[in-house]
């Protein structure tokens, strides 16, 4: 073997290179695609683990196109009453649809169905959950601020589009369960005031359930909504590209700058590697944890109900609002109006879709903060913010309860009334006390901020002082954990306008601006400041002269552990 350096040869120049460069050159003329190619390629991405919750979910979206085009080559989507005479026993000579027979010939005759379709199931319950856990963190953080209001209104409505897809695909089988839902849905519908009938005839195409609803799902679950799907993904990369990455604050990030890795090459082969770990993980689930087994369910038919019946985990929430709502109907001539379905069923949905919608503007009306933000802020340093987060996720959880109130009652032997009475009243209450604790965790970790920056930390060096008395050494913190503590912005303030003008006349915009004021006060109530520069260096000052001792403890010096080991800090 020699040790002679080979000589490296551009690709260009190479006999496959030479080839391609008719084909390319051609395309690039008439695309202009290079150009675009060499500043994006090598875009910079910053490194964090809660950043592949939005990789999770698209990678799961990946998983559900490839298995729903090998699901779609053998569903049959029609209501048509057939005889099964299929391989599951229990079921030959059972009058069936078409479409639930077909869903039956793929679990138990085509090679590898069932295992597709549990992989199909897992791949949008995994959707659903990463795209919901990725917004949660991006509202912790504030990544949805100054320039990303827009990525974030794409974001709802991925979720809002990927939850209607999942009911979709679920009630594709119409299977008793599945069917079940539709009833449910059907009753939603038909409980908006005034038009619910005529809109329960247009999407059913009569009185439920007709025989159109499985056709006219099966298009939206295949063709519409992925379509929409598609380019609302494809529009919120390109605004991730556009507006560059979001960061958490550190040594060398800035609000102008990005650390991380280029797309290409590191990036893009962590995110290839990432999508066959996804693919590895809803396959092991598809093969060994069993989802929806139709056959346990039966066909649907609308005089039955199944025992025990639950929808899939992101419509729990309306299940369980619906469940516990007080039996409230209003009768005004002749018309019922059914408010225990619709507020709970429809009103409260939407209630949170708008406030998800709002929220980034509100916050921005209320703190008077217009500025641009790159770096991403610690939930500590929003304590209102994250509270009232926290505060939706328990009520969201309490309803999560009442959906399963049935199961929960009888697996643990608890009373039904009671359960419908806690999730009832705490749904108004645990959010409040949620949000209270939050917000003093959130303080109190602001302080303990505030203190390791004017105080150092603690090194676990015991000194004793003449006098006998025992304190322990404290040491200034590295200069690259104090400007991660303290790269925040300090909150804006905003005062309350005055009511009159110098002529004494009502100032115009007068009660907006004061509600502003006020909502401004609330917002920030409780909230530490970072130390301002002066702190900083009196403190450090001070730590350097600790009782005439100056703390020589070294750079690589970072403390010691319960037990008495030097531990990095």
């Amino acid at each position: 073997m020699s040790t002679t350096e080979q000589e490296y040869t551009p690709i260009q120049e190479t006999g496959v290179g030479k080839k391609a460069a008719g084909p390319v050159g051609w395309l690039d003329d008439r695309l202009g695609l290079a150009g675009v190619a060499k500043k994006n390629l090598r875009k910079v991405f910053p490194e964090h683990w809660s950043f592949m919750l939005g990789e999770i979910a698209l990678w799961s979206f990946v998983v559900l196109l490839l298995t729903g085009v090998f699901l779609t080559f053998w569903y049959q989507p029609s209501m048509t009453e057939v005889e099964y005479t299929g391989s599951y026993m229990p079921f030959n000579g059972l009058e069936m649809s078409s479409a639930y027979k077909s869903t039956l010939d793929i679990s138990f005759d085509i090679r590898g169905g069932l295992l597709m379709r549990q992989i199909h199931h897992w791949a949008a319950a995994l959707f659903v959950a990463a795209m919901m856990v990725h917004m949660l963190r991006v509202m912790f953080t504030g990544a949805y601020r100054k320039p990303r209001e827009v990525n974030w209104l794409i974001g709802i409505g991925l979720l809002l589009l990927g939850i209607i897809e999942g009911f979709a695909g679920y009630s594709l089988p119409d299977d008793l369960l599945s069917g079940t839902g539709l009833r449910f849905v059907d009753g939603l519908v038909r409980s908006i005031p005034l038009v619910g009938s005529y809109l329960e005839f247009f999407i059913f195409g009569g009185e439920f359930p007709g025989d159109v609803i499985i056709p006219r799902l099966y298009m939206v679950h295949i063709l519409l909504i992925p379509a929409l799907l598609l380019g609302l993904i494809g529009a919120h990369m390109l605004l991730l590209i556009y507006h560059k990455h979001t960061q958490w604050a550190g040594p060398g990030r800035t609000e102008k700058n990005v650390v991380g890795y280029p797309m290409l090459p590191v990036y893009a082969a962590k995110a290839g590697g990432f999508f066959f770990v996804v693919f590895g993980f809803l396959a092991l689930m598809g093969a060994l944890i069993q989802i929806n087994p139709i056959w346990a369910y039966g066909p649907y038919n609308p005089s039955e109900v199944t025992a025990g019946s639950q929808p899939d985990w992101y419509m729990g929430f309306v299940e369980g609002a619906v469940r516990v709502f007080p039996n409230w109907e209003t009768n005004i001539f002749g018309w019922t109006f059914s408010w225990n379905v619709f507020i709970p069923g429809v009103i409260l949905p939407t209630l949170f879709i708008i406030v998800g919608i709002m929220w980034p503007f509100v916050e921005q009306w209320i703190t008077g903060d217009k500025r641009e933000h790159h770096l991403l802020e610690r939930p500590r340093n929003a304590p209102f913010r994250t509270s009232f987060i926290v505060a939706a996720m328990a009520a969201y959880g309490v309803l999560w309860i009442g959906g399963g109130n049935d199961i929960i009652a009888t697996q643990f032997h608890l009373s039904l009334n009671a359960i419908t009475w806690f999730v009832r009243i705490g749904f108004f209450v645990l959010p409040v006390i949620c949000f209270m604790i939050t917000k003093r965790i959130c303080i109190g970790l602001q302080r303990a901020d505030a203190n390791r920056i004017l105080h150092g930390y603690e090194t676990g060096v015991i000194e004793r002082s003449p006098d006998g008395g025992f304190s322990e050494r404290h040491a200034p913190l590295p200069v690259g954990d104090q400007y991660t503590l303290t790269a925040r912005d300090r909150r804006p303030a905003i005062e309350a306008p005055a009511e009159t003008d110098k002529n004494g006349v009502a100032a115009p915009h007068g009660r907006k601006a004061k509600l502003q004021a006020w909502l401004h006060k609330r917002y920030y109530h409780g909230v530490v400041d970072k130390p301002t520069v002066e702190d900083v260096h009196h403190a450090e000052e001070h730590l350097a002269h600790h009782d005439g001792h100056p703390v020589e403890l070294g750079d690589e010096f970072q403390g010691v552990s319960e037990t008495g080991v030097p531990r990095v800090h």
